[in-house]
C-alpha cells in the first residue's frame, strides 16, 4: 500500500517537474536559428526540445536499420544471429514436440507411428542421444530391423550410448536366433556395465545352452558381486555349473580331475542328487568305498532317490542279493518309511526271492498312493508268490493307466524329463528340475486303456482257510468268471 502510494507521489512529481520545465522554456526569449542549402529556420526553446528528441529517435531507428541489415547479411553468412536463435526456438520446439509424440506413440505400441515421429524429430532435433535411439527403438517396434541396426551402429559412436547400442543389437540377434554373437555382445555389454543384472541374466543363459560351463560360472560370480544373487542361490548354482564341468572332464577320460570338480560340486551342494551320485562313482573308481558311502548316506537324508541307490549299488557291483539287500539297509536307516525306501526294499526282496518280505515292505502303498512303480512291483510280488495269471494280469492292467510318480520335472514348463539336466530342454529354463510328481492330465486315452482294470479279472484277496470237517463246494464249469486275454486287446485296441 505505502509502496502503490510512494509510486502515485513519484508519477505526480514527475509530470510537475516536465510541466514547469516546459512553462519556463516558454517564457524564455531567444532561440535556435539554423540556416542550411538557402534555408533558414529559427526554432524555440520547446521547439528545440522537441526537435532533439525525434533526431534522437531517428538515430536510434536508423542505427536498428544498420544492425538489422549486417543481421540479415550474417544470417544468409551462416554466422549466429538473432534471427537464427528465433529459427532455431521454432525448430527446437516442433523437434521436442515430435519426440514426445512418438514416445507416446512407443509406449501405445503404435510403432509405424512412433517411427515417423522419431524421423521427425532426428530432423529437427541436433541431438543424438534421444533422436537416434528413439528411432532404433520405434524401429524395432515397426518390424524395421534395418534401420534399427543402422541407428544403433549410430549410437555405438558415442561413450555416453554405446552400452545401449550394444544391447539393442544383442537383442536383434537373440530374435534372429544368432545365440553366438549375442553370447559375444553380451559379453561386450557386461565389460561396460558389469552390474547390468538383465545382461548377466541373458549372458548365463546363453552361456549354459552352449554348454560353456566354466563361463556360465564365471558370469554367476559376477551376479553375486554385483548383489542380485543370494549366496545360497549362488551355492546351489555354481553345484550345477560344476557338476557339468565335471561330466565333461569325464566324458573326456580324465578321471581325476571330474572325481575333484564332482566331490567340489556334491560339497556346496550336499542335496544336489546328480552332484552325490557322481561324487560317489568317482570315489568308488578311486576305491574309495567308505568314502563314496558316507556321500551317498549324506544325500539320502536330504532326499531319498532311485539315482542314489543305484549309484550305492554301484559301489559293490558283485554282491549277491542277499549281501545287497543287507547293506541296502544301513542306507535306508534314518528313513525307513519314506515311499522311496519302501519301493527300493520291496525290489530288493523281490530280487533275494523273499516275496512275503517284499508284500510286507510294499504295505499300503497300492491303495494310498498306486503309481506305475508300485503296482508293477506288487504284480511281481504276486507272480513270485505263484497267484493266478489273471490276477497278475490285473494288476498290469491298472499300471498301464496308473500315475507315474515322482519324475524330473520342469518347475516352468511342467516338461518330464527322463534324466536330470540343468537346462530344460523344452523351455530353455535354467536349473529349473526338481524332483516330483508331474500335474494329472485328466482325460480319456487315445486307446482307451483306462478301460482295461475293468476287463481284466481285479486282484483277487488270498483265500481264507475252511474249517475243517465242512465240504468244499465246487462251481461249475459254467460260473467260473471267464478270463481275458490282456495281450490280444492291447494288441486290437482295446
Amino acid at each position: 500500500m505505502i509502496w502503490a502510494l510512494g509510486k502515485v507521489l513519484l508519477f505526480i512529481l514527475i509530470v510537475s517537474a516536465l510541466t514547469l520545465g516546459a512553462g519556463i522554456l516558454l517564457d524564455t526569449g531567444g532561440g535556435i536559428r539554423i540556416a542550411a542549402a538557402g534555408y533558414e529556420f529559427t526554432l524555440g526553446p520547446l521547439q528545440a526540445l522537441i526537435a532533439f528528441f525525434v533526431m534522437v529517435v531517428l538515430v536510434w531507428l536508423l542505427m536498428k536499420l544498420v544492425g538489422l541489415i549486417m543481421a540479415v547479411f550474417r544470417f544468409l553468412n551462416g554466422d549466429e544471429t538473432a534471427i537464427s536463435r528465433y529459427f532455431d526456438r521454432n525448430r527446437e520446439k516442433k523437434g521436442f514436440q515430435a519426440l514426445s509424440e512418438g514416445i507416446i506413440a512407443l509406449a501405445a505400441g503404435e510403432g509405424r507411428l512412433a517411427l515417423n515421429r522419431a524421423i521427425k524429430a532426428e530432423k529437427y532435433l541436433a541431438d543424438p542421444h534421444l533422436t537416434t535411439l528413439l528411432v532404433a527403438q520405434a524401429a524395432e517396434a515397426a518390424g524395421d530391423t534395418r534401420r534399427a541396426t543402422e541407428a544403433y551402429k549410430e549410437l555405438l559412436s558415442s561413450d555416453n550410448t554405446r552400452f545401449v547400442a550394444i544391447r539393442g543389437l544383442m537383442k536383434q540377434k537373440l530374435t534372429e536366433g544368432d545365440t553366438e554373437t549375442a553370447q559375444k555382445l553380451a559379453i561386450k555389454a557386461l565389460e561396460l556395465k558389469p552390474r547390468h543384472e538383465e545382461t548377466q541374466d541373458i549372458l548365463l543363459k546363453l552361456q549354459a545352452e552352449s554348454r560353456d560351463w566354466k563361463g556360465a560360472r564365471g558370469t554367476l560370480s559376477a551376479k553375486l558381486k554385483a548383489g542380485s544373487l543370494p549366496r545360497d542361490v549362488y551355492r546351489r548354482r555354481d553345484a550345477v555349473l560344476a557338476l557339468q564341468q565335471a561330466q565333461g572332464v569325464l566324458d573326456e577320460g580324465a578321471t581325476i580331475e571330474a572325481r575333484e570338480a564332482a566331490i567340489e560340486a556334491n560339497r556346496q551342494s550336499p542335496d544336489l542328487i546328480p552332484a552325490a551320485a557322481m561324487a560317489a562313482r568317482a570315489l568308488a573308481q578311486k576305491r574309495d568305498r567308505k568314502g563314496a558311502t558316507r556321500v551317498l548316506k549324506k544325500a539320502w537324508d536330504a532326499k531319498p532317490h532311485p539315482d542314489l541307490a543305484a549309484a550305492f549299488a554301484d559301489i559293490e557291483p558283485g554282491e549277491t542279493p542277499a549281501q545287497r539287500l543287507k547293506r541296502f539297509r544301513t542306507l535306508v536307516a534314518n528313513h525307513p518309511q519314506h515311499e522311496e525306501t519302501r519301493l527300493l526294499m520291496a525290489e530288493l526282496n523281490i530280487a533275494a526271492e523273499d516275496f512275503p518280505e517284499a508284500r510286507r515292505a510294499l504295505g499300503d502303498i497300492v491303495e494310498t498312493h498306486p503309481t506305475q512303480r508300485a503296482l508293477a512291483i506288487m504284480a511281481a510280488v504276486e507272480r513270485g508268490e505263484g497267484a493266478d495269471e489273471a490276477v497278475v494280469r490285473g494288476w498290469l492292467a491298472r499300471a498301464l493307466t496308473a500315475p507315474r510318480g515322482p519324475q524330473w520335472c520342469c518347475d516352468k514348463c511342467q516338461a518330464v524329463h527322463a534324466k536330470w539336466d540343468p537346462i530344460c530342454d523344452n523351455c530353455g529354463g535354467f536349473d529349473t528340475l526338481s524332483w516330483r510328481e508331474p500335474p494329472e492330465r485328466s482325460g480319456p486315452s487315445a486307446t482307451g486303456a483306462e478301460v482295461l482294470p475293468l476287463i481284466v479279472s481285479p486282484p483277487k484277496p488270498a483265500p481264507a482257510p475252511e474249517p475243517a470237517g465242512e465240504a468244499k463246494v465246487v462251481p461249475d464249469a459254467a460260473e467260473e468268471p471267464e478270463v481275458i486275454d490282456l495281450e490280444a486287446i492291447v494288441r486290437r485296441g482295446g
